[in-house]
C-alpha cells in the first residue's frame, strides 16, 4: 500500500471516529453509536495491519507507525496529523 493510500485511510478512519463523538453527544442518535464504534474499532485494527505492512516495506517511518497504531485507538487524528507532517518531511529531504 502506497503512502497516499494510507494516508487517506487515516483521514477516512479520523472521520468515522469524529462521527461517533458525534453521534455520542447528540441525544436521539445514541443508536449510531454501535455502528461507528465497530467501524472505528474495526478501522483501527486494520491501520494497524496496514502500518505494520508499510513500516517493514519502509513506506512509513516508525514515529508515524507508533502514532497510528498506539495513539489511533483513543485518537485517530493525531495518526492524521502525523501523515501530514510525515509528508512534509518528505517533500522538505527531496528538495
Amino acid at each position: 500500500m502506497s503512502f497516499h493510500a494510507l494516508k487517506l485511510c487515516s483521514f477516512t478512519h479520523s472521520a468515522v471516529y469524529a462521527a461517533l463523538l458525534t453521534v455520542w453527544l447528540i441525544p436521539g442518535l445514541h443508536p449510531l453509536e454501535f455502528v461507528f464504534g465497530l467501524t472505528h474499532g474495526l478501522g483501527w485494527i486494520a491501520m494497524c495491519l496496514l502500518c505494520i505492512d508499510a513500516l517493514r516495506r519502509r513506506v512509513i517511518s516508525m514515529r508515524l507507525a507508533v502514532a497510528v497504531a498506539v495513539i489511533g485507538a483513543v485518537g485517530p487524528f493525531v495518526g492524521s496529523y502525523e501523515f501530514v507532517r510525515e509528508e512534509q518531511r518528505l517533500q522538505a529531504n527531496t528538495a
